[in-house]
């Protein structure tokens, strides 16, 4: 690696660490002033404040992260252009694209941390947050999930009012099987107080229950003391994974949680929009960068004002017009993943269209 390319890549990445620390400062600061009524109210002890902010880090550097690989970008070059050191490089012979190679070289580097970052730890500290946010800002009990309802396949849909997720006991079940060829025709109820699951056979047991299956000719009624329903699809992670926000769940337990649906008979399109844009997301960077360089290094009247305002208008253009695709893609017309990556296609062409007219 040459002199230059060390230069450039140690002057970029210490600018985008920067911006990064002074977004994350600028919107913990407003989010705690929005909060902090909530936090009085419910007398939040402060450790749980302090954590609450330290679990939002990460949901904050992963949104702020293209914004802050722009901003690096055009500073990064303007302080290059203002000192002379571009001109310098220019004039020994370096090319545009050979110059470009530092600074894409970091941008691939944060794309694929940040497709990591997004899949694996921002899942996990938002799981914390809510945590937070549900026992201590909510009142909400955190060890219990309440009406909780979902269809176990095809034909049948599990509902239970009230889950205890240590115990992994489930309260005031149904369980209800409709005929496939008429989803309208119920054939068959479980009603009971309580269901208990079995790690050992991995499977539920209803207690104290009545079974009730429906025919041409009447109902017929079942009361038992145990029941053995070995055919449910669903384990206690999987409940918990049904009432969990797509924002808690790592890449490996969107694919799970897709397929789940898919299993079930439930539409899984939304799900893996979400998985296969956070691989969309990380990439980012890559294409702010490939838009703002040719923008930062050629001098354009207005001056670094002009640049920084189109800069940033096209950053967020992008970023929009990446949730509205996403937003469209959900009613199936379109694959998840060309949803997903839409945005990406449409802005990187676009972006190697500018590069080339910028160096005519």
């Amino acid at each position: 690696m040459k002199i230059l390319d060390r230069y450039l890549i140690k002057q970029f990445s210490q600018t985008i660490l920067f911006a990064l620390l002074v977004f994350m400062t600028i919107f913990v600061v407003i989010d705690l002033m929005e909060k902090m009524d909530d936090f009085i109210d419910h007398n939040v002890p402060f450790e749980y404040i302090i954590k609450y902010y330290i679990v939002f880090i990460p949901d904050i550097l992963k949104l702020m992260l293209p914004v802050a690989v722009l901003l690096a970008c055009l500073f990064t070059v303007g302080k290059m252009s203002t000192q002379n050191e571009l001109a310098a490089i220019k004039s020994s012979g370096v090319s545009f694209y050979r110059y470009m190679m530092p600074f894409l070289f970091v941008a691939f580097v944060i794309s694929i941390l940040a497709i990591y970052f997004g899949g694996y730890v921002v899942p996990i500290a938002n799981k914390e947050k809510i945590y937070i946010e549900r026992v201590y800002m909510e009142k909400g009990g955190s060890d219990n999930d309440n009406n909780v309802f979902f269809q176990d396949d095809t034909t049948r849909i599990v509902t239970i009012a009230f889950y205890n997720t240590k115990l992994n006991s489930a309260s005031r079940i149904s369980i209800q099987k409709f005929d496939i060829d008429n989803i309208n025709h119920m054939t068959s109820r479980i009603d009971a107080p309580k269901m208990l699951y079995d790690t050992v056979s991995t499977t539920w047991n209803i207690i104290d229950g009545i079974k009730r299956d429906f025919t041409d000719s009447g109902e017929v009624y079942l009361n038992f003391d145990t029941l053995n329903v070995a055919y449910l699809n669903f384990s206690p992670n999987d409940i918990i994974r049904k009432q969990q926000k797509p924002s808690e769940l790592t890449l490996p337990e969107l694919k799970i949680f897709a397929a789940d649906l898919a299993r079930s008979g439930n539409n899984p399109i939304a799900i893996l929009i979400e998985y296969h844009s956070r691989f969309a997301f990380g990439f980012a960077c890559i294409v702010v960068i490939l838009f703002g360089l040719p923008l930062s290094a050629n001098n354009r009247k207005g001056g670094l004002a002009l640049q920084f305002g189109l800069n940033l208008a096209i950053t967020f253009l992008y970023l929009v017009f990446m949730k509205v695709s996403q937003a469209l893609g959900k009613n199936g017309s379109v694959s998840p993943v060309i949803t997903a990556w839409l945005a990406n296609g449409i802005f990187l062409a676009a972006a190697i269209l500018n590069i080339i007219r910028a160096r005519k």
